[in-house]
């Protein structure tokens, strides 16, 4: 009388459970699957990031260059229509991606537009504190005046949330570490203003 794999020696049973290849690609797929799919995740969002930021490249010099050919300054608007028209440009093209409805907030595309009068040494601050957080306290926007021929240092930044980074993937530089990181996305453009 054959005798049941219950009863059968250890030694012969663990033999025959070392053959049995069924299930073994479920088994191994479910040991890689976690790595593969966090890598495949933090290579998405990373192409993410990195299209993003030249889209806002894009957007802030393609309404820099209204300022530098003396489009929006011959436009007689006070400085907040000319940073609002500023704005609506430059979320013509950013708004795609990013949330242009308003500013000055999370989410939102923030600029800082400084005029240097010529021979004026140019000093631009990072808006990440030594904290890690975000600070645009120091914007402004700050037309060149008529007939100047300074120097304009045009600066568009946006706040890019971050999914991947409980995953072990981390390119935040925005409260780093937390669970609001963010990866700030900046644009600069300095020119001097035609004559």
């Amino acid at each position: 009388m054959p005798t049941s794999d219950v009863s059968a020696p250890p030694k012969r049973f663990f033999r025959r459970f070392r053959r049995d290849r069924r299930g073994s690609a479920a088994v191994e797929f479910s040991l890689v699957a976690v790595p593969f799919f966090a890598l495949l995740f933090a290579i998405i969002e990373t192409g993410m990031v990195f299209f993003a930021g030249q889209v806002l490249e894009t957007a802030v010099q393609d309404a820099g260059r209204k300022i530098y050919t003396h489009q929006l300054q011959d436009a007689n608007l006070s400085a907040a229509q000319a940073k609002s028209q500023f704005l609506t440009d430059v979320c013509g093209v950013a708004g795609i991606l990013m949330n242009c409805s308003a500013s000055g907030g999370v989410g939102y595309v923030d600029v800082d537009v400084k005029y240097y009068p010529a021979g004026t040494a140019i000093t631009i601050a990072d808006p990440i504190d030594a904290g890690g957080n975000y600070d645009p306290s120091g914007f402004t926007f700050s037309m060149p005046p008529a007939g100047s021929t300074g120097t304009v240092v045009v600066r568009g930044f946006y706040q890019w949330p971050l999914f991947v980074t409980g995953l072990g993937y981390n390119i935040a530089n925005i409260n780093r570490n937390t669970s609001s990181s963010k990866r700030l996305l900046a644009s600069t453009m300095a020119f001097h203003v035609e004559p």
